[in-house]
């Protein structure tokens, strides 16, 4: 999987999850349904968001971005379908080509801690998808922990 590929996939799945998000929130005010359908659709938009970070910081770094293109990303899945044309634009502007980094090149940004650790990443496929499942589900459990982003009452 390209980062290209990988990049699509996770904007295209955020923005679904906003879409079952905004449709449980209306089932939940303004037709009185369950609540857990709204529970259910924020975990699963929560867990998604969370990969779209960590795939804008992975990519990023792999493709050389500015610190302010792969915050821009990541500020993208706050909005409802932001993620999408961000994608576009990022597509557009050929902030996507090419493969994934596995040796340091020429590029003297090739020679970073980060860069390294992506590339490490990279040549250990199973072990970069684990870790990956791993820092989201932490992630994720941590921000369950400290409760809902928007307080109740």
């Amino acid at each position: 999987m390209t980062p290209r590929t990988l990049y699509r996939t996770v904007a295209i799945a955020e923005a679904v999850t906003w879409t079952l998000l905004i449709i449980s929130l209306i089932l939940k005010y303004g037709l009185n349904a369950n609540p857990i359908v709204t529970t259910i659709a924020g975990g699963i938009h929560g867990v998604v968001f969370l990969s779209f970070a960590l795939a804008s910081i992975l990519i990023g770094i792999n493709q050389h971005w500015s610190l302010g293109r792969v915050a821009l990303g990541v500020v993208s899945a706050v909005v409802p379908y932001a993620t999408i044309p961000f994608e576009r634009a990022l597509e557009r502007g050929g902030h996507l080509g090419g493969v994934w980094r596995t040796e340091p090149g020429a590029d003297p940004r090739d020679r970073s801690v980060l860069s390294r650790l992506v590339m490490w990443l990279v040549r250990h496929p199973v072990l970069f998808l684990v870790l990956a499942v791993v820092a989201v589900a932490i992630v994720a459990t941590v921000l369950l922990i400290l409760g809902p982003p928007i307080p109740k009452g």
